[in-house]
């Protein structure tokens, strides 16, 4: 039976359709791959610069308390471009030797950053500071509080140091000013403790004067200033609580050397039940043993 031309065209108008619904199909198909490609490389980008800003996190602690990363990187730069002889300054120096601690830190930073361009490099030189920074903000809101309860609770200061109000504390407390007071000097006694809050010329506290909080019992011996240094019962309780933990800062056992401190908390990766457990500061950043540079920092934040 021969078609007639109205089922030709209607023929055709199916067939057209049925085309353009097709193209239609592979079209959003394609798409749907090229959104989910760009999703996944955006999750990805994502992760890495999470991954370099957690990273970035034990800069300040371990490395250099204000010294930036971009600044180390510069600095050990210049030296492989100057000349074998060159004399560097004494910052210079120690931008070097944190550059060293640094790479020691992380390992992984010579052979990413040798992979990376220029725009990328830089980048993760930013998200390692931003990470550094956060951290030590982070820290110093928790210390701020934690000190304020471990001072009252153990000194019972007439005047609670507050850790919300900044005249309550420092040498205005008799208390912080007990603990603050250069190892050298008394401040039971009046005139010392008077010249010390009126700054006079004979007792000016400086950045070279070690104040008592670092030592064991908060007393120093006058014949041997490195006795018992580093061993406050307070210096140690604030590198438990940024280290490992703030509850692993409520006991403070052993020799007081700080040997202690990175191990106690390793058995706390699983609790009785089995069940794992939130990793600790030093577990993250791979921290085996306490180093001179944590203990400073502590001390600043301290």
């Amino acid at each position: 039976m021969p078609h007639t031309e109205g089922s030709q065209d209607g023929f055709l108008n199916e067939s057209t359709s049925a085309d353009t619904y097709a193209r239609q199909r592979r079209r959003i198909a394609q798409l749907e791959e090229k959104l989910e490609s760009l999703e996944s490389g955006r999750a990805a980008k994502d992760r890495e610069s999470n991954y370099f800003m957690s990273q970035g996190r034990a800069i300040r602690r371990v490395v250099s308390l204000f010294d930036n990363v971009e600044e180390l990187v510069n600095e050990n730069d210049r030296r492989h471009e100057a000349d074998e002889d060159a004399e560097n300054s004494a910052d210079q120096d120690r931008l070097q030797i944190g550059y060293i601690t640094f790479t020691n830190t992380l390992r992984w930073f010579h052979k990413k950053g040798a992979e990376m361009e220029y725009d990328d490099f830089t980048q993760m030189l930013k998200l390692l500071r931003q990470g550094a920074d956060s951290a030590r903000g982070d820290d110093t809101s928790k210390l701020k509080t934690l000190v304020a309860e471990w001072v009252n609770r153990e000194f019972k200061p007439d005047i609670p140091v507050d850790p919300d109000d900044k005249h309550s504390r420092g040498f205005a407390n008799d208390a912080c000013g007990r603990l603050l007071c250069p190892a050298e000097l008394d401040w039971s006694n009046p005139a010392v403790k008077a010249g010390i809050r009126n700054r006079s010329d004979d007792h000016i506290v400086t950045d070279l004067s070690f104040p008592a909080y670092l030592y064991d019992k908060y007393t120093a011996n006058p014949d041997d200033l490195e006795e018992g240094l580093f061993k406050g019962k307070i210096l140690v309780q604030g590198f438990k609580a940024v280290f490992t933990s703030p509850s692993s800062a409520k006991v403070i056992e052993g020799d007081g050397d700080g040997a202690d401190i990175i191990e106690n908390n390793r058995r706390a990766r699983r609790t009785l039940s089995g069940v794992k457990v939130k990793k600790h500061v030093a577990q993250i950043i791979q921290m085996k043993k306490v180093t001179p540079r944590s203990i400073a920092y502590i001390a600043c934040q301290v």
